[in-house]
């Protein structure tokens, strides 16, 4: 069967089984609305901020709206196809579900409901290790491409043992969050007095994460067998110790905004950090990647995927595991029009040449829903920061 008779059935079968969803949710701005009126606004607060000026989070997107896209015409473009290969293993589109904390905040079954929309739909995710959820449920609920990521909150003999778990159950990579050595302030929730209840009061297991570093990484990394990742590579220095170190992939993160404070955006870092990589590890980023386009940029970049948060919570807590697949029909739809617009037919034709650096912006300041001007028409906060 070819590739494109399987992407043909995959929508025939999603879009059956969503037909509802696929008359209720046409834009993906409409996920965000629904999301709003379900989750309580201490989550909500939880979901959308950032830290303290929440600075980084609006770079983030300012980053990404910096880059125009310089379309080529005249070219066939009849036949578009958005798929791409992660982690070893072909997916539907190049990007993967990033690691959240708490997903059944958002929807019941959390990580698990997660796993099944991003099974079905054919994208890989990132599961976060600070979820209810265990491994063995989450990696039953899909056979598509999955990573785990880690949060150190324990010593060596802990690390051990959940990289060795990861391996036995057949996850596709393992990932090391490394931007997280202190909690951050974040203003939204301290001002309601909210504390999360996924979040370690053990002090130890706190400061074990402080403690990790650069020996510990070449410790544990004989002991991978499958890719290794390091999620929150914040510059190109630290992206080259990390392949000096063996890292296969170098995740380019700030956590979406909400650690350090007055960071730079991820779609200005991970141009230099791709400049060091040169093909020696496979880069992903994330950080405000909200729309088809985005996506785009990133591979053009030089990206090998992007992923997508907020994005993905909107549509879980909106409508569960058939949001996040409507959610996705809906990104893939954006992406096929943009990359047949830009003038090619798959990811493989992008390149820089496509990508315009430094396109002044016409918007206004951005902000966590600036990529959903709609929304900016309503008086109750979406728009803003």
């Amino acid at each position: 069967m070819t590739l494109e008779r399987q992407a043909a059935e995959t929508w025939e079968r999603d879009t059956l089984s969503n037909k509802s969803l696929a008359s209720e949710y046409l834009t993906l701005h409409e996920f965000i609305k629904a999301a709003k009126m379900n989750v309580s606004p201490k989550i909500w607060d939880y979901l959308v901020g950032g830290t303290e000026t929440e600075t980084t989070l609006a770079r983030n997107r300012a980053s990404l709206d910096a880059i125009a896209l310089r379309p080529r015409v005249l070219r066939d473009v009849s036949n578009v196809d958005a798929t791409s290969e992660l982690f070893g293993r072909r997916v539907r589109l190049p990007v993967i579900l990033a690691p959240v904390g708490s997903l059944e905040s958002f929807a019941d079954g959390g990580a698990v409901t997660v796993a099944e929309g991003a099974g079905r739909f054919g994208v890989a995710m990132m599961m976060s290790s600070v979820t209810q959820q265990t491994m063995e449920a989450v990696r039953a609920a899909t056979a598509g491409p999955l990573v785990y990521q880690l949060y150190v909150r324990g010593d060596a003999d802990f690390v051990d043992n959940e990289i060795a778990k990861c391996q036995d159950l057949g996850f596709d990579g393992f990932c090391i969050t490394v931007d997280t050595q202190h909690y951050s302030r974040r203003e939204r929730d301290i001002s309601k007095r909210f504390i999360k209840s996924w979040r370690h009061a053990d002090p130890t297991m706190i400061t074990s994460q402080m403690a990790f570093n650069w020996s510990d990484i070449a410790r544990i990394r004989p002991s991978i067998k499958v890719p290794f990742a390091l999620k929150g590579i914040g510059t190109p220095e630290d992206a080259r110790i990390a392949i000096e170190h063996g890292v296969d992939v170098i995740y380019c993160s700030n956590h979406g905004g909400r650690q350090l404070d007055h960071g730079r955006g991820s779609a200005d870092v991970v141009q230099e950090i791709l400049e060091v990589c040169e093909g020696r590890a496979t880069v992903l980023m994330d950080g405000s990647v909200s729309r088809g386009t985005d996506v785009v940029k990133a591979i053009a970049s030089g990206c090998a995927a992007a992923g997508v948060g907020r994005l993905y919570c909107y549509a879980l807590a909106a409508e569960g595991a058939d949001g996040i697949v409507r959610m996705l029909e809906i990104l893939e739809n954006e992406i096929v029009t943009a990359l047949g617009l830009t003038g090619v037919t798959s990811f493989g034709e992008l390149d820089r040449s496509y990508l315009h650096f430094g396109a002044p912006l016409v918007a206004a300041a951005p902000g966590v829903h600036s990529a959903f001007p709609l929304l900016n028409l309503d008086d109750d906060g979406y728009g803003g920061r």
